[in-house]
């Protein structure tokens, strides 16, 4: 007996009274404490478009979120809601596990043609579909191939919420009352622009916490064993934008490579054109031999995926599985997100609007100087908010204000416009938009994000 066919528009959702408020409530009965996003972000989404969102109460915003960097080419992009519509009406099974189909295929050597080398020193590792568990295989792997069991992990750093990415995560907050995390975590310090963690700052202090790392590994007294991978993020994006200093980077890859310790790249946020290169490390010239990719590899829906050099592929079949690792329309999506990327040169203009913007927002900064600091690369950029009536530390900055940058992210989205913050004590408000947004789109942005500083009691110098 057939049920009746589900639609849509005709969801009893439709009955109840379309306000923000009904719906959030609604959510609030349903869902666990867990949520978090509807505490800052107080909406429930009718539709979207491009860099745009819909309320139900018919309110606009302009998004500089994108769900967290997933969105790389925006909402409901034409070609990318297509590409959907061909796989469900061309007979393709929608689950396949890791069988192969000619989409994976077409998929598969399209995202390796795109890394170092062309990918042919790589292979791909299709995980389930979030970037924690390609985090998790990562670290499975790193130790399956090289016997040892530590990792070397950054402050700062973000990779994941299950229990080996936590584990390798720097917030502590989430990690609060959970016990017995993965052993063998040996946290280092990773460079700051703003606040340099040993106190020195500028090029000395990169160049100290480069010789720190050298050390640790070298220094027979060090009580670390040696690991068997070091895991980071060329941009820290949830530790509040930070890019890594190009020098530190590649000394970190020489290191590792002399010590036969895996570097594993997180590009999960950074990737895919987000920092101006199609990838974060592609700035530093190196080659990572693990490259944990998720978010817009999917094209807005759930994959993630290993690049892996080959060398290291010591899996035996069947020992890091997942039902979910076959999401063909997530292939579809994910090929033609990373067709548009490449063939339109989408990194090139992400760069150049990325250094326009910083210059924008570094005049912003100059009259409002609650502003600490503008960083970034591309259209990955963070925006530390600072109490500047306070004194300064010994480096000129000023006291990070957590709370401040809360009600600017309130502010900003009274003004119709969507950010999220990230950083210690969350102080950074963090901008990730679509990278397809226009220089008129970001002129309004600039518009709502001044207004919102008006809004805060802020007067300009």
């Amino acid at each position: 007996m057939m049920t009746d066919k589900v639609r849509i528009d005709t969801l009893s959702a439709n009955s109840l009274p379309q306000s923000n408020d009904t719906f959030l409530a609604r959510q609030a009965e349903f869902e666990s404490n867990v949520r978090s996003y509807p505490r800052k972000l107080p909406l429930a989404i009718a539709k979207a478009q491009g860099v745009w969102i819909t309320d139900v109460e018919n309110n606009q915003y302009l998004d500089c979120l994108a769900g967290a960097g997933t969105l790389a080419l925006g909402h409901n992009h034409p070609d990318v809601l297509e590409s959907i519509q061909s796989v469900i009406s061309s007979g393709l099974p929608l689950h396949t596990l890791d069988l192969t189909t000619p989409l994976k295929d077409e998929f598969s050597s399209y995202l390796l043609s795109l890394l170092p080398g062309q990918g042919k020193e790589y292979c791909l590792q299709f995980t389930g579909p979030s970037g924690a568990d390609a985090v998790e295989a990562a670290l499975k792997l790193a130790k399956k191939v090289t016997g040892r069991s530590g990792i070397i992990s950054f402050s700062g750093g973000y990779h994941g919420m299950t229990h080996g990415a936590l584990s390798v995560t720097g917030n502590l907050s989430p990690k609060e009352a959970v016990s017995n995390m993965m052993p063998e975590v040996q946290f280092m310090p990773y460079p700051h622009q703003y606040r340099c963690p040993l106190g020195i700052g500028g090029e000395a202090g990169v160049k100290a916490l480069t010789y720190y790392f050298e050390n640790l590994i070298n220094d027979v007294e060090s009580g670390v064993r040696k690991p068997a991978a070091v895991i980071l993020e060329a941009v820290q994006g949830e530790g509040g934008v930070n890019p890594a200093p190009v020098e530190w980077l590649q000394r970190i890859r020489k290191v590792t490579e002399e010590h036969g310790i895996l570097l594993i790249i997180d590009e999960v946020q950074a990737g895919f054109a987000r920092t101006g290169k199609l990838f974060a490390f592609e700035h530093a010239g190196i080659e990572p031999d693990i490259i944990v990719m998720s978010k817009a590899v999917g094209g807005g829906l759930p994959l993630a995926v290993l690049g892996i050099k080959k060398q290291f592929d010591a899996w035996a079949p069947g020992h890091h599985t997942g039902t979910f690792r076959g999401n063909q329309l997530a292939m579809a999506t994910g090929l033609t997100t990373l067709k548009i990327l490449k063939e339109e040169k989408i990194a090139d203009k992400v760069a150049a609007q990325g250094e326009w913007l910083k210059g924008k927002l570094a005049d912003l900064q100059k009259r409002y100087p609650v502003i600490g600091q503008v960083r970034g690369l591309g259209l990955m950029i963070g925006l530390e908010i600072v109490k500047p009536n306070e004194a300064q530390d010994h480096m000129g900055c000023y006291p990070a204000d957590g709370e401040l940058s809360a009600l600017l992210q309130k502010k900003c989205f009274e003004a119709g416009l969507i950010l999220e913050r990230g950083g210690r004590n969350g102080c950074v408000l963090r901008l990730l938009p679509s990278l397809l947004i226009t220089n008129a789109e970001l002129e309004i942005f600039l518009d709502k994000f001044e207004n919102a500083l008006l809004g805060a009691g802020i007067k300009p110098v």
